[in-house]
């Protein structure tokens, strides 16, 4: 029996992760994992701005329980693949031992925060509209530089890139095709 591979997606919010996972996932019967399912209050520095003064450490990004759910299913899996949204890629040391392959989804900037801004408001809770100032504050202060940051070190160690804006079930298909090739090309 094939070992099962970790698929990790990656990109900056809003590039489309999770949309990709979960249509890829029911394509091939695969499980998935969101990261975002697994964070809690210790999972980012407090201060991301000095965060960002210090150089953007990945490792200093923990989910101890993302890590946890791998291990389980990894252990019970019998299906070909396993998706993780993982945003960081090979670059967290504390993940990159489990993972097979990473597909950077390299969306423009302005694009991911379009569709984040449309999630908060498609989202309303009784507070979004000044969760979204908010967020706006931050990402022109430092998390734009932050989201730009990740995405040049998950470059670096990547294996495949999806660039631009594509239709969704492109995306897929694009993955798919392009896992296939992987399997064919394995001794």
């Amino acid at each position: 029996m094939a070992k099962t591979q970790v698929i990790a997606i990656s990109g900056a919010s809003g590039c489309g992760k999770t949309s990709l996972i979960k249509i890829v996932s029911e394509k091939l019967s695969c499980p998935y994992l969101l990261f975002d399912d697994y964070t809690n209050a210790h999972t980012y520095p407090k201060d991301m701005k000095a965060w960002l003064k210090a150089g953007v450490n990945l490792n200093e990004i923990k989910a101890p329980a993302f890590i946890g759910a791998l291990e389980t299913i990894i252990l019970s899996c019998n299906a070909p693949y396993v998706f993780i949204e993982e945003p960081f890629g090979r670059c967290r040391d504390e993940i990159a031992k489990y993972i097979d392959y990473v597909i950077l989804l390299d969306v423009p900037l302005e694009v991911c925060l379009s569709r984040v801004i449309a999630r908060n408001i498609n989202t309303r809770h009784i507070d979004s509209l000044n969760a979204i100032s908010k967020y706006l504050c931050a990402y022109d202060n430092h998390l734009r530089v932050i989201y730009s940051n990740v995405v040049e070190q998950v470059r670096q160690a990547c294996d495949l890139i999806v660039t631009g804006v594509l239709p969704l079930s492109k995306s897929a298909d694009l993955v798919e095709s392009w896992l296939i090739r992987q399997c064919i090309s394995q001794p």
